[in-house]
């Protein structure tokens, strides 16, 4: 059995003066590099160096499988400098060790076992030590980040994939298992491009023990879950997706944590990683525990968390779960259940001021990175830059687009007319922020039916209306974001323990739909006005907002560069088909129809116009010319003047 080896803690250190000056006033962003476990050499002695904070601790020492667990085996060092870091250099153990922290508290008899929260491997779950492990991979994707700037601007086409790598794809003859990283890589990367999405959204793939959680309750935050494989197996994933021109956002998590023992809670036999008082730290709506954003070590724990994955596994975006409920004091809490801020105020002061941080910090080291609020409020200028006071994120998700447009569509239409505020109020804020607009896994599950069996109507009412729902998105100002399954109208509510029904895809209804997300993606893709101002009002303009009574509506996509035309996009909401329906136009000539949601191919009825119509010389909506057109029932039209 190893033993400490004393004289070489200090000399084996990671910790300079410095580092411990940035750690104590909360701006040491790089703690990875220097908490947690690393292999290292000390006077030609191999072996391990541990590091962890643990201020209130009265003895700290590390069990593992190397020693039995035996807590009097091997304990650390307090450091000298009242960091509250304890430090120890086992020789002899290597690659794969699984260890825990044994921690006694100095103001109690508690004693516990902790995981480490910087542990770079956690053991499949439902073990739950931490495993030394080497995270060095040899990457391949510098053409990808050299161009990572043009992929990832608000200028760029961004049409995002969200993916739970457990059910994407299940192999059945072998107990329904998931994939592992390095088997959905070939499959998905190949699928993602062929749909012509730019980036894919992966759930939170950090180490988390239940995994009905679909990874919203972390304990590893700097690992990513053992259940698909290594840390180099993720990697390889990342770097495969990016080889094939595809974007990685990863969804993370620092607004609350789970009160697994072996987790942050209580680490040390204090409330360290939350507050004290529990309408604080108690998060209601599920269970677990908020951060103590004015906390220095905190603050240094969750901005260096946001960094590692930009820096050891090339995400090229952090989606940051909600904000809202970070933001807020009473957040889903009752009158009294929650603390004022100092001014009397509902705003979370504490963890504004962190958000702020963490978007300037990572804006500064990685660029390139988008940072993506899914906030649900009005809170405002989310997407503007901290020095204006904003919040500072890149984009922002649209939730109340989203919440109006499935309201909306899941209406009968001979009702819409009634309703037609839900379509076109959108736009009265829709340049407000950056907003991305998601149709994401929260909308397809919990009794909430997948997206098409929200739709109204019989089996083809329900493929028309879904696809016009995905044509109005696709046109709508704003980045795209959709949930899988979603793209080919799955039947069913996402289950993660089961595989997305591709067999679907046999169908020809379920084949067209997918086959209209392909064409959308490309054409997406093609037209600079779909993409190039999306965050300006310069890139939108109504032609007709007021034709309730039919429930259509038509507006125009413009670029911001003369190399793109304008389009025009007309929406029917009524499984009526129009004939002679006259619109302006904003020039003559021929005007090309470039994607008809009803075409056959998409499982349509294959009304249109024919391939285009040529504008008369005759004024309408305010225009010097108009096209008269014919709209399918249930569908959405594009034209570009040729």
């Amino acid at each position: 059995m190893p033993t400490p080896n004393r004289s070489a803690v200090h000399r084996a250190t990671l910790f300079s003066e410095f580092d411990i000056h940035l750690f104590k006033e909360g701006s040491h962003f790089r703690l990875y590099e220097k908490l947690g476990s690393h292999l290292m050499t000390v006077d030609k002695v191999t072996g391990v160096y541990f590091a962890v904070w643990a201020p209130n601790a009265d003895r700290v020492s590390v069990v593992g499988d190397f020693n039995g667990w035996d807590v009097g085996s091997h304990p650390m060092e307090v450091r000298w400098d009242a960091s509250g870091i304890w430090e120890a250099f086992i020789p002899g153990i290597g690659n794969g060790t699984a260890y825990k922290y044994y921690i006694k508290s100095k103001f109690n008899d508690y004693t516990v076992e902790k995981g480490d929260p910087f542990a770079s491997r956690w053991e499949c779950p439902p073990h739950t030590a931490s495993m030394v492990w080497d995270i060095k991979y040899k990457w391949s994707d510098d053409l990808w980040l050299t161009n990572r700037q043009n992929n990832n601007s608000p200028a760029s086409p961004i049409s995002v994939y969200e993916v739970h790598i457990g059910s994407w794809k299940r192999v059945p003859e072998e107990q329904n298992r998931s994939l592992t990283y390095r088997e959905i890589a070939p499959d998905l990367a190949a699928y993602v491009k062929d749909m012509g999405f730019t980036h894919v959204e992966l759930m939170p793939v950090m180490e988390h023990p239940f995994y009905g959680s679909w990874g919203y309750q972390i304990t590893g935050f700097f690992a990513p879950t053992s259940r698909y494989g290594t840390p180099q197996d993720f990697m390889y994933l990342v770097d495969y997706l990016h080889k094939e021109g595809i974007g990685v956002i990863l969804d993370w998590v620092p607004s609350h944590f789970p009160s697994d023992e072996h987790g942050l809670i209580y680490f040390d036999g204090t409330h360290l990683y939350e507050h004290a008082d529990t309408r604080k730290a108690l998060q209601p709506e599920w269970k677990s525990y908020i951060f103590n954003y004015g906390r220095n070590e905190v603050r240094n724990f969750l901005i260096s968390n946001a960094m590692f994955w930009c820096d050891k596994y090339h995400a090229d975006g952090l989606r940051i779960d909600a904000v809202a409920s970070m933001i807020y004091l009473d957040y889903a809490r009752k009158e009294g259940e929650w603390i004022p801020n100092q001014f009397g105020g509902r705003e979370n002061l504490e963890a504004v001021s962190f958000l702020k941080h963490l978007n300037e910090s990572v804006c500064k080291e990685f660029p390139s990175v988008q940072m993506i609020a899914e906030e649900s409020t009005a809170w405002p200028m989310v997407t503007r830059p901290t020095e204006t006071g904003g919040l500072g994120f890149g984009m922002k998700w649209n939730m109340g687009w989203m919440h109006d447009t499935l309201e909306y569509m899941s209406k009968d239409p001979v009702f819409r007319k009634y309703h037609h505020g839900m379509l076109t109020f959108s736009l009265l804020y829709a340049f407000n922020e950056n907003f991305m607009l998601p149709m994401s896994h929260d909308e397809v599950t919990h009794g909430k039916r997948s997206l098409l069996e929200k739709m109204p109507g019989d089996f083809w009412q329900k493929c028309a209306e879904l696809r016009l729902l995905l044509g109005y998105m696709w046109t709508h100002p704003g980045k795209k974001l959709i949930f899988m399954g979603s793209e080919f109208g799955s039947t069913r509510e996402w289950n993660h323990d089961q595989s997305l029904d591709w067999h679907l895809l046999n169908g020809s209804e379920h084949c067209g739909i997918s086959h209209l997300v392909h064409d959308l993606n490309h054409l997406y893709k093609t037209e600079p006005a779909l993409y190039e101002i999306d965050f300006s009002c310069d890139g939108f303009e109504w032609v007709d907002i007021n034709n309730y009574e039919d429930s259509v509506i038509s507006f125009l996509r413009k670029a911001g560069s003369e190399r793109s035309h304008t389009l025009l996009v007309i929406c029917n909401f009524t499984p009526v088909a129009r004939y002679g329906y006259r619109l302006g136009v904003p020039c003559g000539g021929f005007w090309a129809e470039v994607l008809n949601s009803d075409a056959s191919e998409y499982g349509g009825s294959g009304h249109g116009n024919f391939g285009g119509v040529s504008a008369d010389d005759m004024p309408c909506h305010g225009r010097s010319h108009s096209l008269l057109l014919t709209l399918p029932p249930l569908s959405v039209l594009i034209f570009k003047r040729a």
